[in-house]
């Protein structure tokens, strides 16, 4: 059957014919068609009727992208061939269509594009794939936000976009929003982020919108990795942000703004700025753990805040903004009482606020000058409630930060102090108190203790308090009103030492140490019973008299050990609070041991004493007695000394030193070097068990034997890592910069260490070392120890003389002076050691303060050292000839020993001068340190600045002057013997004097 039909059907068709396929239909058809231009536009507007009918214009801009990618586009297929043309034609298409839209919908173009890209740009953030917390994009979403901007740049371009309604549309999607969306739209010129606030007409609003999406930026990136690129992306996002903030809340020159900039930016600005500072504060204030997202918010928000996120800003905003930020740190929260600051206030020091706060005080410092930055808090004080305990640690860090902080808030205080009498103001009273106490809590390196302070302001007629009856009684009445919060310490301060009252009003000072004396019976602590050295900084108000007592006998003999007289504690105590010392004091030095053959420190004390009847004679008998029979029996375990009872302490000091290490390591720490030096200060006092409230008076002189130098195991030990970390630190910053370039660390360094109470135990450790084991110090101690020379010589007039016995009777010398006599030639290694570390102190002193004028460097150097007419060698001399005062250029005698060793040691010194190169510091050639010291030496010599010091008259060593020199001494140097063979000195040695 199907055969039959297909012949059927094969008999209708005709001979010849065949049946065509559709293309060959068709090709037929349009080569009869003629070319006609009405029917081909035509046929244009039926293929457009048909695109708007199946048109989204949202996923249109979406599909329409940038450059080519591998997957298949709209922009591909319109020009595959061109992609410098496809972007135009991909714009162009898109104009096309939102005209046809608009003129369809009856709208102006402009809105409807506007409405079109704000759908686009919600679709992009709605469309992430990663977590992003509402705040950053992931790869895909920022790839066609770039795509979607460059049509918007288009449409821009061709005024086919209205960025009002662009920015109304957005506020109605605002939770949809992501902030790096809105900052691509400001970089790209879109929108800018004051049209996008201001068109909203709620602040209030647009304030919680970006303060809530800033918040979660903050929190997000302190959470990645610093090396991905979405890290880099938070943290421009932030920087932006944070200097246009800035700017517009705080540009204080109204002509830079622009005339079309409304009115309520700034208020915007402000506002934000205010509360991301609240919340990081208050999340400090909650005691936040460090892993949370409120102190990563905290932590990133702090490190934005800083000169470098603000010195692109070319105004004086980034100033403005600061001194507006310190305002809300003292101002935060008030809730403090003046009472609260009283009893709370040492809990407030450097090394025990937080960490982020001291930070941004640092970065606030950076900012504003200390003149500055004092009267801006004593403003804040005068017109603000504030918050004690940010004012009270904002002190510290100004005087840990500051060198001259000391001068300004001494300053600072005798101005309240003086306006305090003159207007009898309680308030402003308590407020120099306050600032007084926070300061000396920072250690006596850095200010005054409190006990000198009080002593200096009212322990004498000139005081202000002694000008009338009425300020008399306006002084106690404020001593009496504190009495009810005050720590025992501080009472103990105003019993021991009083104010200065006439005797005729003597029943005021009687009637407030009858008051303060029943306080200390109320909290049980008995002023007869305090210990001599009470530290304001502990952490505990209340020691065991015990206890007291034998931590304050081991540091009255260290003061009797180094200035050879009873402290003047123990004499005070011995007359003013005899119960203490006969009960406690007496009985812990007395305890009975073996004596040694040779009289140690507490033996000799113990003497002093009772040479001085300050032991009754009962009592020494008795004493006696039993360290007879101590001597007959063995020693039991009990009195042996355990030396290894300390090792805890320094435990908490070296991880100190380590962190100061590594901030000297890492130049972007170098901010926070001096709050390093601060918190080793504080340890260093706990390692020694030193009071932090010890008064300078209590060592006039220091006093060492140079040829037998001791020191106690704890001492030495916390000395020897003091003078390593300076050491290590001097050839850290040495690599990163030369000594003018590398800050006041190391000064800061050797006052906060160096003070009064362990500056004997640093330089009897210095003359073991530089007098007996000068020529085994290796390259970098010989180096560090030079530039600790230097720099105990710079802070010599703050530092007593150093008494010297043996082998000579006991004399005073400056600190430069005793260096000297630690510096002896008598054999080959000697002098070489000499050599090395005058080198090494005279090229640091040299890059050290390379701009100073000679006078201004020799007063500060060496005041009174300077002489014009030609010095007479003295006899002593012939024992030191490579003085370090040269090191330290200290003076014209130790300058011309140099030159005499250089030009005794090297013939090439006695060539005609081969000017070395000016511009090169010779601390060039010792860092690394040098194998060959010979040719630093000799670099040193032929530095252009080192021969112009000597050109001077009191510096010039004449040939006269050489030969005269080296005939003195020549007889006493027969132990140089090795030094003058011909392998040593036969090229050179005579030749000055044969000429």
């Amino acid at each position: 059957m199907s055969v039959s039909r297909a012949s059927g059907a094969a008999t209708h068709q005709r001979p010849g014919d065949r049946r065509r396929t559709l293309p060959e239909l068709l090709a037929g058809r349009a080569r009869k068609m003629k070319l006609d231009p009405e029917r081909e536009q035509k046929l244009r507007d039926s293929a457009v009727r048909l695109l708007r009918r199946q048109l989204n214009l949202s996923h249109l801009l979406l599909e329409v992208e940038g450059p080519p990618h591998k997957k298949l586009s709209l922009s591909q297929l319109i020009d595959r061939d061109s992609p410098k043309a496809h972007t135009g034609l991909s714009s162009s298409l898109i104009g096309s269509a939102l005209r046809d839209q608009a003129s369809q919908l009856g709208v102006p173009v402009a809105v409807l594009s506007s409405q079109v890209v704000a759908s686009s740009i919600v679709q992009i953030c709605e469309a992430g794939t990663e977590p992003s917390h509402g705040v950053l994009l992931d790869l895909e979403q920022r790839k066609k936000l770039s795509s979607l901007l460059e049509i918007t740049q288009y449409l821009l371009a061709h005024s086919m976009f209205s960025r009002l309604s662009f920015c109304q549309e957005m506020w109605k999607v605002q939770n949809s929003l992501l902030l790096e969306a809105v900052w691509h739209l400001h970089k790209q010129n879109v929108v800018s982020l004051p049209e996008l606030l201001e068109s909203h007409a709620d602040v209030q609003a647009v304030v919680a919108w970006l303060f809530r999406n800033l918040h979660g930026l903050c929190e997000q990136s302190e959470q990645m990795d610093t090396s991905c690129p979405q890290a880099d992306i938070a943290r421009a996002v932030l920087s932006d942000f944070v200097q246009l903030l800035v700017l517009k809340g705080f540009q204080t020159n109204s002509g830079l703004r622009g005339e079309a900039e409304p009115e309520h930016m700034p208020q915007v600005a402000v506002a934000v700025l205010q509360r991301m500072l609240a919340s990081a504060l208050e999340a400090l204030a909650a005691g936040v753990q460090e892993e949370s997202s409120a102190h990563r918010a905290a932590r990133c928000w702090f490190s934005m805040l800083s000169g470098h996120t603000c010195s692109m800003i070319s105004t004086d905003s980034p100033k403005s903004f600061f001194r507006h930020t310190l305002t809300q740190i003292l101002t935060h929260k008030p809730v403090l009482k003046v009472s609260d600051a009283i009893q709370m206030q040492r809990e407030w020091s450097f090394a025990r606020t937080h960490p982020l706060l001291t930070s941004l005080y640092r970065r606030l410092f950076v900012v504003v000058s200390p003149e500055e930055l004092v009267g801006h808090v004593q403003e804040v004080l005068e017109t603000h409630e504030v918050n004690w305990q940010h004012v009270l640690s904002c002190v510290s860090a100004l005087v840990i930060c500051f060198p001259e902080a000391r001068r300004l808030v001494t300053d600072w205080a005798a101005r309240w102090l003086a306006r305090a009498f003159e207007d009898f103001d309680l308030d402003s009273m308590v407020t120099v108190f306050l600032l007084v106490r926070q300061a000396a809590l920072e250690g006596p390196s850095l200010f005054l203790s409190y006990a000198d302070w009080f002593q200096a302001s009212f322990g004498s007629a000139r005081g202000l308090h002694g000008c009338s009856k009425k300020a008399l009684v306006f002084l106690f009445k404020f001593l009496s009103d504190l009495v009810p919060f005050e720590a025992p310490h501080y009472l103990q301060v105003h019993i021991l030492h009083p104010p200065l009252v006439p005797s005729k009003y003597r029943f005021l000072l009687t009637d407030y140490v009858s008051l303060a004396r029943t306080r200390l019976a109320d909290l049980k602590v008995s002023i007869e019973n305090m210990g001599l050295y009470e530290d304001l900084s502990s952490p505990g108000d209340i020691t065991e008299p015990h206890s007291q007592a034998s931590q304050d006998v081991e540091k009255a003999i260290a003061v009797f050990e180094h200035t050879g007289r009873i402290p003047a504690a123990v004499m005070e105590a011995s007359i003013f609070r005899r119960p203490y010392y006969v009960s406690h004091f007496l009985p812990a030095l007395l305890t009975p041991r073996m004596l040694p053959r040779v009289p140690d420190g507490r033996a000799a004390f113990v003497e002093a004493l009772k040479r001085a009847d300050k032991i009754p004679p009962s009592l020494y008998a008795t004493y006696r007695q039993a360290c007879s029979a101590a001597e007959e029996k063995p020693a039991g375990p009990g009195m042996k000394a355990d030396p290894s009872c300390a090792e805890g302490l320094l435990g908490p000091l070296t991880a100190a030193l380590q962190e100061l290490r590594a901030a000297m390591t890492d130049p972007a720490q170098y901010d926070a070097i001096s709050a390093r030096v601060a918190v080793i200060s504080q340890r260093l006092s706990s390692a020694l068990g030193l009071s932090e409230d010890d008064s300078s008076s209590e060592v006039t002189k220091v006093q060492l034997s140079v040829l037998v130098p001791k020191l106690e195991q704890r001492e030495q030990k916390v000395v020897d890592l003091l003078l390593t970390s300076f050491c290590q630190n001097l050839m850290a910053a040495s690599s990163f910069a030369p000594p003018d370039r590398q800050g006041s660390w190391a000064a800061r360094f050797v006052t906060a260490t160096c003070g009064h109470r362990l500056l004997p135990a640093v330089l009897t450790r210095l003359c073991q070392l530089l007098r007996h084991q000068g020529p085994s110090l290796s390259a970098s101690h010989v180096l560090g120890l030079a530039a600790l020379a230097v720099h105990l010589g710079e802070a010599g007039p703050a530092f007593s003389d150093v008494h010297v016995s043996p082998p000579a009777p006991a004399r005073g010398l400056s600190i430069p002076d005793f260096f000297s006599s630690l510096l002896t030639c008598r054999t080959k290694e000697s002098t070489l050691f000499c050599l090395r570390f005058c080198t090494a102190a005279i090229s640091y002193s040299l890059c050290k303060f390379p701009s100073r004028s000679h006078d201004t460097w020799y007063s500060c150097l060496s005041p009174g050292l300077i002489k014009k007419e030609r010095p007479q060698l003295p006899a002593r001399a012939k024992h030191c000839l490579s003085s370090v005062l040269c090191v330290q250029m200290r003076g014209v005698r130790q300058q011309l020993q140099f030159q005499f060793t250089v030009l005794r040691l090297f013939s090439e010194a006695r060539d005609p001068l081969s000017w070395g190169d000016a511009a090169s510091p010779p601390w060039r050639s010792l860092y690394p340190p040098p194998a060959d010291w010979q040719q630093a030496a000799l670099r040193l010599w032929r530095h252009r600045t080192f021969q112009e010091l000597l050109k001077e008259k009191g510096f010039h060593l004449t040939y006269r002057d050489w030969l005269q020199l080296e005939l003195e001494i020549r007889p006493d140097m027969d132990s140089l013997s090795d030094m003058d063979s011909p392998s040593f000195l036969r090229p050179f040695l005579w030749a000055p004097v044969q000429t």
